[in-house]
């Protein structure tokens, strides 16, 4: 009880003091990948965010980010992947950001492990690192890294596996850590994000997945908690028939990945 008691005390300024700002969000993702062979695939993916503001709670009261990525992954082992993508990113109003324009180039590498690969339930483990230039007031892009680790797992609900008309469950953990910087703010941790979803393979290679995200945001002036749905659509092995096929197989770490 002693403990509790000090444990409050220590809390309760940080409380008290601290001011919060609940944002309702709508994420929006097409993604499209190619397999060359069996261990190279590449993806462009493509999106958009709308977001609630203070003063109207709609979560598509403005449209706050939309980006273009290209993708380039490949497979040393049934485990592992290996990832890069490069990528722009218009921002405007984005809530966590210091201005209200910022203009941003991305880059990131990016390793998955199958950690779970021999049951029902799969779990992956990912780890990614990203160079951010974003354009700051003063006429120049500003250059900020950012760390993510997550934690994901995958459970096809009525079959053991994914493929035409399979339903799946999916759930992920994930933390950021970044550099400080004028448009992104001095803090070190970032966010930390949960999101719990359903998926569904429509026919051969068309996927859609829906999910609940929810993120803390601790910031200096005001803290950013975040409650956002999120729809994608996922076209695998895209134009099979204009562009020639390779009839690759999934591999561990594909099956704990869920969609993509």
């Amino acid at each position: 009880m002693r403990y509790i008691i000090y444990f409050l005390l220590l809390v309760h300024p940080i409380i008290v003091n601290s001011q919060t700002e609940n944002l309702n969000q709508f994420w929006n993702e097409y993604a499209f990948t190619k397999p060359l062979s069996q261990n190279w695939v590449v993806e462009l993916d493509a999106g958009f965010t709308s977001s609630s503001t203070p003063d109207d709670k709609n979560l598509f009261s403005d449209l706050t980010q939309a980006y273009f990525r290209g993708w380039a992954h490949y497979y040393p082992g049934d485990r592992w992947k290996i990832s890069v993508f490069y990528a722009y990113y218009s921002n405007k109003n984005v809530p966590e950001l210091n201005q209200t324009e910022a203009p941003e180039w991305r880059s990131a590498l990016q390793l998955s492990y199958s950690l779970v690969k021999d049951h029902r339930i799969k779990v992956n483990l990912r780890f990614r690192f990203e160079d951010r230039h974003l354009h700051n007031d003063d006429g120049y892009f500003e250059a900020a890294e950012r760390l993510r680790f997550q934690v994901k797992s995958v459970c096809p609900i009525n079959d053991v596996r994914i493929h035409k008309g399979v339903l799946y469950s999916f759930a992920a953990e994930e933390v950021f850590f970044k550099t400080d910087s004028q448009v992104s703010g001095p803090e070190n941790f970032d966010r930390n994000r949960l999101t719990l979803g359903l998926g569904y393979e429509f026919v051969k290679d068309l996927l859609v997945e829906v999910s609940y995200n929810n993120e803390i945001m601790p910031r200096q002036d005001v803290d950013k908690f975040v409650n956002a749905v999120q729809v994608k659509v996922i076209f695998n092995n895209f134009l099979p028939d204009l562009i020639k096929s390779f009839e690759r197989t999934k591999k561990a770490v594909d099956e704990g990945n869920g969609g993509l």
